[in-house]
């Protein structure tokens, strides 16, 4: 399984379970991940923090969960590329998610970003999930 689709299960999973928060394995690609969800409010906050072990420090990621109403903001989530196909747009085939309330990301020559800022850039990537 690849990170990103763990990490976006453990949030979906401890959102459904009505927890503050999920701790993560931290990684570049998690951090940005968790930040454009964060941005879109879809998380209420992000943060990288260091646990000491034995005899060695690990960095993990800690994601705090946001609920309107006692309802989880993310209403779903769907993986888009995975380890064994992977799938990628040019920036005309990119198209609003759930009619406008929901977010594509995707890596893109330029890092990680919606689909919407990446269509305003004019560059197309791979999409990695989608998230309403």
């Amino acid at each position: 399984m690849s990170p990103i689709a763990n990490m976006l299960t453990q949030i979906k999973n401890a959102q459904s379970r009505g927890q503050e928060g999920v701790v993560l394995p931290f990684s570049k690609m998690t951090l940005g991940v968790a930040e454009i969800l964060k941005n879109k409010g879809f998380v209420g906050g992000v943060e990288k923090k260091t646990r000491k072990m034995k005899k060695s420090e690990v960095s993990i990621l800690g994601v705090e969960l946001k609920y309107e109403n006692g309802v989880g903001a993310i209403g779903g989530i769907k993986m888009i590329s995975k380890p064994s196909r992977r799938v990628y747009v040019g920036k005309d085939d990119l198209k609003p998610i759930r009619n406008g309330y929901g977010i594509s990301v995707i890596s893109t020559s330029k890092g990680l970003m919606t689909g919407d800022d990446a269509k305003k850039a004019g560059i197309g990537g791979e999409i990695i999930c989608e998230v309403w």
